[in-house]
């Protein structure tokens, strides 16, 4: 097994934060040339490190600690009533997921360039791109599964799911417009989560955290839950 603490890493340049307007953000990276792999991933991950694409990263900001990665213990997590409530009234709407291996690529970007355009037409990501959609898709040395759900065969949300020996990782939910209602993005972690019980997955990590970043709020819901902070995972009922 490798050591993380070998790995050679870089430190990207200051850059406006995305989520709190009023800090720069810098990330530690680690350098193209590692020999990374799904059990080493497995290990970064669970020291707050995420991946985007083929880069892995980590916060590493001067002035601020705000980012907190979520993990949910899959045989712990109790639904509230309010996610109770959001599960019955997909059932009634007659909502379906499944997990799969290969995605539909021209089905994916046709979700996927409409999602950006209603929801951040005002982004970096607009407009949509198959090469960006592709990128997101794909992982040399990671298998990455898809998460879709359904309405009577018409497909109105995919999750990008990275999955590890013992855990799967919450990568980007896109979906359709007319479905927000439903809170798409709420119905994946709680269907991943039913999955990850199926397939005896220890943990559901979600991503990082804002406490003030309502964008992020959502994930601060789906308890009993363990979060990153300073170097040591802590629960929270």
């Amino acid at each position: 097994m490798t050591n993380p603490h070998q790995l050679r890493f870089g430190l990207t340049a200051p850059s406006a934060c995305s989520y709190l307007p009023a800090q720069q953000e810098q990330l530690v990276v680690l350098m193209p040339e590692q020999p990374i792999s799904a059990d080493l991933y497995q290990q970064l991950i669970a020291v707050n490190f995420r991946r985007s694409g083929e880069q892995t990263y980590t916060p590493h900001c001067p002035a601020c600690n705000a980012c907190q990665s979520v993990r949910i213990v899959a045989q712990q997590w109790q639904a509230s009533r309010s996610q109770r409530r959001l599960l019955n009234k997909a059932r009634r709407a007659g909502l379906e997921y499944r997990l799969v291996n290969q995605p539909e690529l021209q089905q994916y970007f046709r979700l996927f360039a409409a999602y950006i355009a209603f929801k951040h037409d005002d982004g970096i990501m607009y407009p949509a791109t198959e090469e960006q959609l592709t990128a997101m898709l794909q992982c040399s040395w990671l298998p990455v599964r898809f998460l879709e759900i359904y309405q009577a065969g018409q497909l109105l949300s995919v999750s990008i799911i990275d999955e590890l020996a013992d855990s799967y990782s919450a990568v980007y939910t896109f979906f359709a417009e007319q479905y927000q209602y439903l809170s798409p993005g709420k119905l994946a972690i709680m269907y991943l989560l039913s999955q990850a019980r199926q397939d005896h997955k220890a943990y559901v990590y979600l991503g990082y955290l804002i406490g003030t970043c309502q964008k992020m709020a959502y994930k601060a819901e789906f308890r009993p839950q363990q979060r990153f902070i300073q170097g040591h995972w802590h629960s929270f009922a």
